[in-house]
């Protein structure tokens, strides 16, 4: 595993993402994105973990996230992610709506988006039957990487 750094330890970079590989890589190496429910399959075309850096007006932020198709319902991916987060040592961000799934853990946020064709169409992936049937879903970790301050959803 990575070298652990904190959004500390990146302070010192530009506003932009040079330098962050190492938060990146750490991100994308949490046992949390492996988990999942058991009938959940990674979803085709997005085998990898996407991981990567932003940075827009000062923001400077990484983010590592995995899509999976589930058959099941949106409750059964809820119970899993409540017990794995919770196993994990993220809490739930209090600020968050009762409904959402969204975890915090040091300077990070974790949460879960269910699919609509919609949201695949927003960000470019069409039609995808095997996402919107069903639960399928994207975990995703969030880190600023110049606040310091604690993460949330």
């Amino acid at each position: 595993m990575a070298a652990t750094l904190t959004g500390c330890a990146l302070l010192g970079l530009a506003q932009d993402c040079e330098g962050t590989d190492p938060r990146v890589q750490e991100l994308a190496a949490l046992d949390i994105l492996g988990s999942r429910p058991d009938e959940a399959t990674v979803a085709r075309g997005f085998e990898k973990v996407d991981a990567g850096c932003w940075a827009d007006s000062g923001e400077v932020a990484v983010y590592a996230e995995r899509t999976y198709a589930f058959s099941g319902t949106r409750a059964e991916v809820a119970e899993h992610y409540r017990t794995a987060a919770r196993q994990d040592g993220w809490r739930r961000d209090s600020e968050a709506a009762p409904e959402d799934l969204c975890f915090v853990r040091e300077e990070m946020s974790l949460r879960i988006v269910f699919l609509t064709a919609e949201l695949l169409k927003e960000y470019g992936h069409g039609t995808r039957p095997d996402l919107t049937t069903g639960a399928g879903y994207w975990i995703r970790i969030d880190a600023n990487v110049n606040s310091g301050s604690e993460a949330g959803c």
